[in-house]
């Protein structure tokens, strides 16, 4: 297969990432849209977030199994079906069941469906394809996350401020046609063959090592680090600090993308040389101090600044603890993604639930102050994991 082929591939690769930027993305920047016309609160809204990557939690474990059974194309496939199927029904569903929360759960739980799968099938495939920085090409694919969600955020919020909050379901109407066109671009592109069984990492052998279970952890606390930020930042800018949706929604959430696409995109095209283990040390550290800012700075502007910085520090922790465990453990396949994408998911669902529990409780601003739990975890686990690898690189050699 010659290098336009896999190019091709690695386009429809990038746009699943951004079909995934939309799943997780979209139904934030409708939270104030909720609370309007179905009178959703804090713990409800927070809810729909557990929804999503809950369904996608339970859709990475079950992968492990199924996708190797009926093949990368396919599940592909699958996953970008459910994406366009749960769009359309989010932009129906709460407006003609009698209790439109539970409309907002099916259609949370379809498109979540393709999320999971997306989240498990793409970086394996891009982990196959040919080329020696892989590293590199693992942070470029995540950087199309990023973008995606700076897409989500400045076309949906110019759209909601154009065409009003009455009409908000012709956006994840308009917004299937993506999974729809990245469906039909799985069904032609080539793919590697996946590692055949018998020279795989077996499971057993990964959850009997130290170092893959601080790093399934490790990925625990970036999905909560991003997400408590990402998932909160528009209803935050918005309430917190009295500033207008539009305005809100771009200077908080697509400002955090954008510096976390920044970074990402940095690091794809420069960064093979770069040690990740030493870079997302100082991520964390910034990470926490983001959040400092972004609960408890008196003026909004800085803390606007607390949110992007903290989109700055998040940018690497998930595809950087991927690269990480991949070149530990090469032979890991799908099996090995899905168990750390489904480490990701679960902290993705805890870090904005526990934000809201707080928020409910007391404030917002002490909601997202409570979330600096996970960056510290993660500051921690990092010089843990860092201390580890040394001492067993110190064997291999000795």
């Amino acid at each position: 297969m010659n290098k336009v082929n896999y190019k091709s591939t690695l386009h429809a690769c990038y746009l699943g990432y951004i079909t995934q930027a939309l799943i997780v993305n979209l139904p934030p920047l409708l939270f104030v849209v909720f609370q309007g016309k179905f009178g959703l609160n804090y713990t409800m809204l927070g809810s729909l977030v557990v929804t999503i990557f809950v369904t996608q939690l339970i859709v990475d474990a079950l992968a492990i199994k199924f996708v190797d059974r009926i093949g990368q194309r396919m599940s592909a496939v699958i996953a970008h079906a459910f994406a366009a199927v749960g769009m359309i029904t989010l932009a129906f569903l709460p407006r003609v069941l009698p209790l439109p929360y539970i409309g907002l759960i099916i259609s949370c739980i379809l498109f979540s469906i393709g999320g999971g799968l997306i989240e498990v099938l793409i970086s394996p495939i891009v982990e196959s394809l040919p080329g020696d920085a892989k590293a590199s090409a693992m942070s470029l694919l995540h950087s199309f996350y990023s973008w995606g969600q700076v897409l989500v955020i400045i076309v949906s919020t110019l759209a909601l401020l154009f065409v009003g909050q009455d009409l908000w379901f012709l956006l994840p109407l308009v917004w299937s046609l993506l999974p729809l066109f990245t469906m039909f671009k799985f069904m032609k592109v080539p793919l590697v063959p996946p590692i055949e069984e018998d020279k795989r990492t077996p499971l057993k052998t990964l959850f009997r090592s130290k170092v893959f279970l601080v790093a399934l952890l490790l990925m625990v606390c970036s999905g909560a680090s991003e997400q408590s930020m990402s998932q909160w930042a528009s209803l935050f800018a918005e309430k917190g600090l009295g500033i207008s949706k539009t305005l809100g929604d771009i200077l908080g959430p697509c400002m955090f993308a954008v510096m976390m696409g920044i970074v990402r995109t940095w690091y794809g095209v420069k960064g093979q040389n770069i040690n990740m283990q030493n870079i997302l040390v100082v991520c964390s550290a910034l990470c926490i101090a983001s959040f400092v800012i972004t609960a408890l700075a008196p003026i909004p502007a800085i803390s606007l600044l607390g949110c992007a910085l903290c989109g700055l520090s998040v940018s690497l922790m998930w595809p950087g603890m991927l690269s990480i465990t991949a070149a530990g453990y090469p032979a890991g396949g799908v099996a090995m993604f899905a168990i750390l994408a489904l480490g990701g998911d679960l902290g993705c669902s805890l870090g904005p639930q526990f934000t809201g529990i707080v928020a409910d409780a007391s404030s917002l601003n002490w909601g997202l102050l409570a979330a600096i739990i996970f960056p510290t975890i993660m500051l921690i686990g990092l010089v843990l994991l860092k201390s580890m690898l040394n001492s067993k690189e110190a064997k291999e050699n000795s």
